[in-house]
């Protein structure tokens, strides 16, 4: 159901990367946050994470990477994926969630952000959830704490709580820098 679901937003996907610019695709993502929208969910450890589904390609397996010497721990290396080197990056690695396991359910979601292509593997896929202004909360304030920036907000679906995130800005952070980053004007 899930596979059917994503390629339904396939074709809007591909038609909407190739008409808006880095700069309306943040204007948009901004305004995708507060008025709701279209998530697709994963989970790390025990929590659940969301990201815009505009921003996903497609949803494969895990399987084995070129590894790429002195990269970063959570970046895990490269695959050829239909004649592009797509750069892998480990989530629960990079959001230091314990130890790593792969097994049947690890997955990689293929993104495609500003342009480039890049894969992040997760613990599994949970599904594509709508969500409504209503069950969006604005993000915590962590101060100086941590850097929570690239949350976006707290999505609230019955019990459930998605931590709602800006794949790009994250992907963009000048710790990934696996993207250029944008600015908004």
């Amino acid at each position: 159901m899930l596979c059917g679901q994503l390629a339904d937003h396939d074709e809007g996907t591909r038609n909407m990367t190739q008409t808006t610019s880095p700069e309306s695709s943040a204007a948009a993502s901004a305004v995708l946050t507060q008025s709701g929208g279209e998530y697709l969910t994963f989970t790390l450890g025990r929590e659940e994470y969301g990201i815009e589904i505009l921003k996903v390609q497609e949803i494969r397996g895990y399987e084995a990477v070129t590894k790429i010497a002195n990269a970063p721990e959570y970046i895990k290396g490269v695959v050829n994926l239909r004649g592009t080197i797509v750069p892998i990056v480990d989530m629960r690695i990079k959001f230091h969630l314990g130890e790593v396991e792969y097994n049947q359910f690890t997955v990689v979601i293929i993104l495609t952000i500003s342009g480039r292509v890049v894969g992040m593997v997760v613990d599994g896929v949970s599904d594509v959830m709508t969500l409504g202004a209503d069950q969006v909360k604005a993000a915590p304030d962590f101060s100086a704490t941590f850097d929570s920036e690239y949350i976006t907000g707290l999505g609230t679906v019955d019990e459930r709580m998605l931590i709602l995130v800006d794949i790009e800005k994250l992907m963009a952070s000048s710790d990934m820098a696996l993207v250029e980053q944008t600015t908004v004007q």
